[in-house]
């Protein structure tokens, strides 16, 4: 009697290429440093990226801008760009809700883009593909930059009303 024993048919795997094995250090050192390098003690780690975004009116954008090297490096590596699009997403949430004082800088020690944005490039690399264009990168970004600036702008708006509400009593 014939053992019924279910095949798989698994992809192989493909080892990156020593170039693109650097990239991917690279951008795995740097989500640790900005967003999981200094312990707190019971577990939890957060990085440099919501320190960053303590600094008023510049740190959420210093902290956007480094956090945007590692989709750079994603498109080089040729990630899709529907991922790269998800990566710019997980990047302006952080940017978008880190600019609320305080609740921002709790919420982006706990969001870490970079870390989700690093599991991202790691799920999705395929030494197979191609790098993406930086063209069609930038395209992406422009798009996101606008969004981010309309949901900044409505933060403002919504917090000047709060505000005025509070201050007014109405």
């Amino acid at each position: 009697m014939r053992s019924a024993v279910p095949t798989v048919d698994l992809e192989p795997v493909f080892e990156p290429t020593p170039e693109a094995a650097r990239r991917l250090q690279r951008l795995r050192r740097l989500a640790w440093i900005l967003d999981r390098s200094i312990p707190l003690g019971g577990g939890y780690r957060i990085g440099l990226d919501p320190i960053i975004g303590l600094i008023p009116g510049l740190g959420d954008w210093l902290g956007a801008a480094l956090s945007l090297f590692i989709v750079h490096e994603a498109v080089r590596l040729g990630v899709p760009a529907p991922v790269v699009a998800r990566m710019l997403l997980n990047i302006l949430i952080e940017a978008s809700v880190g600019t609320v004082p305080v609740l921002g800088d709790i919420f982006d020690a706990a969001w870490q883009a970079n870390q989700r944005n690093l599991r991202l490039v790691e799920r999705h690399y395929d030494p197979r593909r191609r790098p993406q264009s930086l063209r069609r990168m930038a395209l992406l970004f422009a798009g996101f930059a606008v969004l981010f600036l309309i949901a900044l702008g409505a933060l403002v708006l919504f917090s000047a009303n709060v505000l005025w509400s509070l201050l007014t009593g109405g």
